[in-house]
Order: C-alpha cells, then structure tokens, then sequence
C-alpha cells in the first residue's frame, strides 16, 4: 500500500510502517499544500492513505469523494515517542481499510 505521511507526522513513524511503501509529503512534493490540495495531489499520484494527527481534517473536507484513506493517528501530541505505540494498531487498520474511509487509531 503507498502511504502519504501528512506534514504534521514526524518521519520518523516511516520506519515503522513495514512492508508499505511510504512517502512524507516532502519527498512526495507535495509539501505545503492545504488539506483539500493534499488529498487531491494524494489521490491523482496514486496514495491509498494519508496518515495524519489532524483529528479535525475529516471535518473540513468531503473525503468521500477522493480515491484516498484518511488514517488519523490520536496521541496527546505528534511527537515520536507518543506516536510509536499506536504503530501496531495502525498496522491492524492498514490491512483492511477502504479507499475513503476514514480510520481513527488511538490507545
């Protein structure tokens, strides 16, 4: 599965996500844009998910029109340490989540 890390996940989380092909939107190009130009440029590049921390993304946008997942990592904060132990259960989801869907992983 190609995974889009959003701007605001460390790149350290890459490393985790074994066995899926994995891209921060810095190496994407696709740094900068906003939420409904990400999403867009995810989807026409081919991304099966974009994984973020930005609990309130599936509020401003109509995701179910994009060919993209949304898997939304809840921490009490984006740093790594943090993020690392909802890597397993992010795993979990990844195996089976739908294009547009919408996917919350937390603790």
């Amino acid at each position: 599965m190609k995974l889009l890390l959003d701007e605001c996940v460390t790149r350290y989380v890459k490393r985790d996500l074994a066995g899926h092909e994995v891209f921060t939107v810095d190496e994407a190009g696709l740094k900068g844009l906003k939420n409904g130009q990400l999403l867009q440029r995810a989807a026409d590049d081919g991304f099966d998910v974009l994984v973020t921390v930005d609990q309130n993304l599936s509020y401003q946008q109509n995701l179910r029109t994009l060919p993209v997942a949304i898997l939304i990592l809840v921490a009490h904060s984006n740093a790594y340490a943090k993020l690392k132990p909802l890597i397993p259960r992010a795993l979990e989801k990844l195996e089976t989540i739908s294009k547009g869907a919408i996917e919350r992983v937390e603790l």
